[in-house]
């Protein structure tokens, strides 16, 4: 709680302002002196006028033009609020994204969006899986590993990220998706082994889509200039 008296003006004697007391000891040497007591808190401000012993509730803005940083009332609380939050999630997702683009220059970490759903319910459309290197992890049945499946002679056609079952590093791998009913025909071998996943980051990979960047940004924006126009109102 914030108090402001009017030093141009005092009186004499106890007042009681709702749940808050002031005693004003002095009196002051002009007999028309008056006192001016401003109170801002959550609900908004509120001010009184203390003439003699008499106490009226009026404006502060009748009277005296209050620091802009001590009136916090109607929509600048929630705009205090919510700009408060967002500032420190920019600070902690800055920190989180800095971290992350450490960690995949190094090679470290890799992060790949997943498209379909031979996971579920592990693993789902639109989540974001973080793997690392074999060297670090070293793949065994249970671990969930994305490999870069091949056709018959050996070309490339994609990276799938599916869990060891059985099978070996001399061998090769028994993968399969969670959800799909059989075994992938692929063994895949350490050398085809991208990554072991570490970490899924749910529904964030949804929103990293052209569809939904589209979307996205210009709501973000949207909000920005929303947020702007209450801090200057």
């Amino acid at each position: 709680m914030a108090e402001e008296v009017n030093k141009a003006t005092a009186g004499s004697g106890p007042h009681l302002l709702g749940a808050t007391e002031l005693w004003i000891e002095k009196t002051s040497s002009l007999p028309d002196s008056n006192v001016l007591i401003t109170i801002s808190d959550i609900s908004g401000e509120h001010t009184y006028l203390m003439a003699g012993q008499r106490i009226i509730e009026t404006k502060s803005s009748l009277f005296v033009q209050a620091p802009e940083e001590r009136v916090v009332v109607g929509p600048r609380i929630w705009y205090t609020r919510l700009n408060t939050a967002f500032r420190w999630s920019g600070y902690a997702l800055a920190i989180v994204l800095m971290s992350f683009s450490v960690l995949s220059f190094s090679g470290t970490v890799k992060a790949r969006v997943v498209l379909t759903g031979s996971m579920i319910p592990t693993i789902n459309p639109g989540d974001i899986i973080l793997t690392t290197p074999a060297t670090n992890v070293t793949p065994k049945v249970g671990s969930v590993v994305a490999y870069v499946g091949r056709r018959f002679d050996g070309t490339a056609v994609g990276v799938f990220s599916h869990r060891i079952i059985g099978g070996d590093a001399a061998t090769g791998f028994i993968v399969k998706g969670d959800h799909n009913p059989s075994p992938d025909t692929q063994k895949p071998k350490l050398e085809d082994i991208t990554g072991v996943v570490i970490f899924v980051i749910p529904i964030i990979g949804r929103f990293l889509t052209p569809k939904a960047l589209m979307i996205t940004v210009p709501l973000i924006f949207g909000l920005w200039l929303i947020f702007d126009a209450l801090k200057n109102d």
